[in-house]
């Protein structure tokens, strides 16, 4: 009798809903911790393009970038190292000194964005942009 009750044994099987659950809720929790930061912009003040190059600031600085980069504090040509430590000396003096990046049409905006990065990081944030004139 024994050889008529032989057990067969089931199939493996992957149950797999319990599985899709269980990562639907992974992915809802992720969602829901998850912290979203807003893109911040840069805070600039465009002038107009018919004055561009023609209406100097009174009480400002003055960096200027030629269109291979090179640039100018004042009118002096500085490295970019030493543009840092000129910054931080007028922003242990001043801080609400109004800094108008002059760059050339042709150079690229990472120098520029560079040079706001530069002021920013010591306190300078009255950041004005001009067109170099021609």
């Amino acid at each position: 009798m024994s050889a008529l009750y032989t057990r067969r044994r089931k199939k493996p099987e992957i149950n797999l809903v319990p599985l899709i659950d269980v990562l639907v809720m992974l992915v809802f929790t992720s969602f829901v911790t998850m912290q979203f930061k807003s893109i911040t912009a840069m805070n600039l003040t465009l002038p107009k393009a018919e004055s561009a190059g023609k209406n100097e600031l009174k009480d400002s600085l003055t960096i200027t970038i030629t269109k291979e980069g090179a640039l100018f504090f004042n009118n002096q040509a500085v490295k970019p190292e030493e543009l840092g430590e000129a910054l931080k000396q007028v922003a242990a003096v001043r801080k609400d000194i109004t800094v108008l990046i002059r760059a050339d049409e042709s150079s690229q905006l990472k120098y520029a964005i560079e040079v706001m990065d530069v002021c920013n990081k010591f306190g300078l944030t009255k950041v004005r942009m001009q067109l170099k004139d021609q």
